[in-house]
């Protein structure tokens, strides 16, 4: 490694070995999307990767066996579909096109029972119903309600914060009174929203199920946001996938960046963010090189990597760095992936049309596992969600076969060996087995990831952790990462946090590069003067030394 050349004041200049606009640190979907906002405003952007691919979780490889793809980590876009940023940036242009299951989700219970998420509302109305006929008319009026505030509340939760101006449409939406209705239902535990709403358990455990996509539990507050967020996405625009892997996704960004004379170089990790007079400078990486940054530098970083890592720690207000003792990651993950050949044998044939499964617990078992989680044992019974993805888009294996993978929760802080990972792995096979007696025997490959995996393979899924921190709400909005602003905004003058460890958090919607940028170009504008000064008095505020 070379040895990093002498920074100077802000106003000096910088022997530096490259100059840009703006550096972003990784190329994961919010790095990508940051640069393509900065980009379009006539930035000259360069982004650095350490990994050698672009998209970060957002990523497809053949895992298995050649002509099977493989989502290496996440899958399924609902958010991306409806995300105001991914959707402005018209990425149907630069070849990604979307494909769905001919059922959205379908949550199987322990005797073969599913409840069926659909598209089509009628469907889905259908189903519910079948587990308490009072059930179908409810789901219709939440739908309802999700088609009248979709807009503004998504708005209201994807916006720098404070959302003012989205807060003041949903306002207009909706009278007082709904509004603090809809307030108090979105902090409610899911398994209570379930029980208030709906008679039924197919209509429960379709909330209480998508809830625990993040890492929140059947009776954790606020984890009704999360439920009743991805089931009325689900019934509103399904949970789209790009056509031929996840990468696809990656790849649009990424090519459309470079349309904007952007550069991206992957194998090129960042070791340090230079800072000089409270400012970022630019950066090091790992070959000793310098990249002067003349108005920014976004982190697409998990936020103790920027400032454990990248930055020494006397640049940095010492109750920052105390606040960051506290900071909470979600739980670990363990993933397979498989090459069938054959789709999944399901007893109750309803199943096999949809993309996403959750198997195979009721509600007392959601509780139960989530219970587990939250004492630091590994779950005897675990929930799996499983992705059908050639049922979902058939270029993703040869005609005639599948390919699939499951992942479930587990604590972070466990050691994983071999030989345990491959027992765990057994069990989840077990799961799926005894839904879809055969299944097994269709196998002809599969590949894992335990949590220590996964970190190794992309650095910013910290313990298998893919969330960017717990979803909770004590590190929300302007408790995420730390106590603060909620904004994008450090403490460092234009030095801009860009990943989901920011507000609004993980999954692939772009808000938290999104906002980086927009804080950014808002510094750098008309007012960026006025900007400057108070975002370094609003952090002396609250980070005294």
């Amino acid at each position: 490694m070379g040895t990093p050349k002498a920074v100077g004041d802000p106003g000096s200049d910088m022997a530096a070995d490259d100059t840009v606009d703006a550096v972003v640190i990784g190329a994961g979907h919010n790095g990508l999307v940051a640069a393509n906002l900065l980009a379009d405003a006539g930035w000259d952007v360069l982004v650095l990767e350490a990994t050698p691919y672009v998209g970060g979780a957002v990523r497809t490889a053949e895992l298995t066996e050649p002509g099977f793809r493989h989502d290496v980590f996440s899958a399924f876009y609902p958010l991306s579909a409806v995300s105001p940023v991914i959707r402005g940036l018209t990425l149907e242009r630069y070849g990604l096109r979307w494909r769905h299951a001919p059922a959205v989700l379908a949550h199987v219970l322990p005797d073969d029972r599913a409840a069926l998420l659909h598209r089509d509302l009628e469907a889905t109305i259908a189903s519910v119903s079948a587990f308490d006929a009072r059930d179908g008319e409810v789901w219709r009026s939440q739908f309802d309600q999700w088609q009248r505030v979709k807009e503004p509340l998504l708005d209201a939760l994807l916006s720098p914060f404070p959302p003012v101006r989205a807060a003041a449409r949903l306002l207009r939406t909706l009278t007082v009174a709904e509004a603090l209705r809809l307030a108090r239902m979105l902090a409610m535990p899911v398994r209570a929203l379930g029980t208030e709403l709906y008679h039924g358990d197919g209509a429960r455990l379709l909330l209480a199920g998508n809830a625990l996509h993040s890492d929140l539990g059947p009776d954790a507050t606020g984890s009704s946001v999360f439920g009743w967020l991805l089931t009325m996405l689900g019934q509103d625009v399904g949970f789209p996938v790009p056509e031929g892997g996840a990468g696809g996704l990656a790849d649009a960004l990424a090519t459309r960046l470079k349309t904007r004379g952007a550069r991206v170089e992957c194998s090129r990790a960042v070791t340090r963010v230079l800072v000089a007079g409270g400012r970022a400078l630019g950066v090091c990486d790992e070959h000793g090189s310098l990249i002067r940054a003349r108005r920014a530098v976004l982190a697409d970083v998990p936020a103790p990597t920027l400032y454990r890592e990248l930055i020494t720690p006397e640049r940095l207000p010492s109750r920052l760095l105390s606040d960051l003792e506290g900071f909470q990651w979600d739980d670990a993950t363990v993933k397979v992936d498989w090459a069938l050949s054959g789709p999944i044998p399901w007893s109750n044939p309803e199943v096999g049309r949809a993309g996403t499964v959750h198997l195979d617990s009721d509600l007392e078992g959601l509780a139960r596992y989530s219970a587990e989680l939250s004492s630091g044992q590994v779950p005897v019974e675990p929930m799996l969600i499983l992705g059908q993805m050639t049922t979902t888009d058939t270029t993703r294996s040869p005609e005639g076969t599948e390919v699939a993978w499951a992942y479930t929760h587990v604590p972070q802080g466990v050691e994983w060996d071999r030989d345990r990972l491959r027992r765990f792995v057994d069990r989840m096979e077990h799961i799926v087995e005894r839904h879809a007696p055969g299944f097994t025997g269709r196998i002809r490959r599969r590949h894992v990831l335990g949590p220590a995996d996964m970190h190794r393979w992309q650095p910013s899924l910290v313990g298998g952790a893919i969330n960017g921190g717990t979803a909770a709400l004590h590190q929300q909005l302007i408790f995420r990462p730390v106590p603060g602003l909620g904004r994008a905004d450090t403490p460092i003058d234009r030095l801009y946090l860009a990943s989901a460890s920011a507000h609004p958090g993980g999954a692939v919607h772009g808000a938290p590069g999104a906002n980086a940028a927009k804080a950014a170009l808002a510094r750098t504008g008309l007012a960026g003067a006025a900007y400057g000064r108070l975002m370094r008095s609003a952090h002396a505020a609250l980070y005294p030394e």
